[in-house]
């Protein structure tokens, strides 16, 4: 979360909660009647306490700032608190049966958003409900005219945006509301993988669908059998084995599925599925904007692009980026050797182009105002 943002909270913070009067407690009350009884719900941002009493029990509010976590104790004493960050929740996986989020996340910069939902996604229950309400519009910045505060950073969203941000994070959205200046988003964590991506990513890696194995451990190509860790450790992609976050931050290798559904076996993907899935991969890439994707397996590309492709480069692109397609690194592929993977993903990364990092930046309003 933005530290300069945390910092505010930690000096104005009870001056800015005083000001503020809990108008979502209805949303706070139904919310809580979706999560099963017994279930731990997460309080992602509690702030000053003000929605404890509505989301039921056993709830942990989790906030960035230990002046709220003070007074969210005063407000509400039967909350067990944690300091903690958004975009690095302190919790196993699958701990929690439901989260909460009431403004907290437009805290964080677009571009980390999706893993931030990473991370809610790792601590969630399959089927565990969420309920998260942020800022919306096109801002990004340290200067929203309407912060009456002053020193927050503020990411707003257009709901069309965040709605492909939540679907690739592994998330099935319920129902999306724009209400004047404020998106909600209510949806439920699927047995899927979520997106790891973010800015300046060198290579996106694009498999076909998450098995069921791999959903379940939480980690693309995870299976024993898989050569794909071997083949990108062997490549220098990355240097620590079933470790996505740790290959996006420290090798810009960012990884997504064509189709989010995990399945047994890819024969139970539609030809739908695949057009749909191709669409959503590139408004990521038009976003994000990586130096080059790389489609492990076949079957994917040439369900959706050309039925004909060859492994290597193809001769289109998505959303302006070179496509590198190479065969899949299933145990059950037995043409493709471990050696044959690791060159194929060398040659995919020499593709790339120069990743834009952040992409262009939203207009700052306040510095316009």
């Amino acid at each position: 979360m933005d530290r300069a943002t945390v910092e505010v909270y930690e000096q104005r913070g009870l001056e800015w909660a005083a000001r503020r009067r809990p108008v979502r407690k209805a949303h706070a009350r139904a919310f809580a009647k979706r999560v099963a009884e017994g279930d731990v719900r997460l309080d992602v941002g509690c702030g000053a306490g003000h929605y404890g009493a509505d989301l039921g029990r056993p709830v942990i509010g989790l906030d960035a700032a230990r002046a709220m976590l003070d007074q969210c104790r005063a407000e509400a004493p039967w909350v067990a608190l944690v300091q903690g960050d958004l975009e690095a929740l302190p919790f196993g996986r699958r701990r929690f049966g439901g989260a909460w989020a009431n403004m907290s996340y437009l805290h964080v910069p677009s571009r980390r958003l999706p893993l931030a939902l990473a991370e809610l996604h790792r601590v969630l229950e399959v089927g565990a409900p969420i309920d998260v309400q942020v800022l919306q519009g096109e801002y990004e910045g340290h200067a929203l005219p309407a912060d009456d505060v002053g020193g927050r950073f503020f990411a707003a969203w257009k709901p069309e945006a965040l709605l492909d941000v939540f679907a690739g994070a592994g998330f099935d959205v319920v129902a999306l509301q724009d209400e004047d200046d404020v998106v909600r988003v209510r949806a439920v964590r699927l047995r899927t993988l979520a997106d790891v991506v973010g800015p300046s990513m060198k290579l996106l890696v694009v498999g076909l669908n998450p098995s069921l194995y791999a959903a379940d451990v939480g980690v693309g190509f995870a299976r024993p059998g898989n050569r794909f860790w071997p083949a990108a450790l062997a490549a220098g992609l990355a240097s620590r084995d079933r470790d996505p976050v740790h290959a996006l931050v420290h090798h810009g290798l960012g990884m997504t599925d064509l189709v989010k559904r995990a399945t047994r076996r890819a024969s139970e993907l539609t030809p739908a599925e695949y057009r749909q899935g191709l669409a959503r991969v590139e408004r990521l890439v038009r976003w994000l904007h990586p130096g080059v994707l790389c489609m492990v397996g076949l079957s994917g590309w040439r369900a959706a692009v050309d039925r004909l492709a060859q492994p290597g480069v193809q001769p289109g692109d998505v959303a302006g980026r070179p496509v590198y397609v190479m065969p899949s690194t299933s145990g059950a592929n037995a043409h493709a050797r471990a050696d044959e993977l690791a060159d194929h993903l060398r040659a995919a990364a020499t593709q790339a182009k120069a990743p834009s990092g952040y992409g262009p930046r939203r207009r700052d309003l306040g510095a316009l105002a």
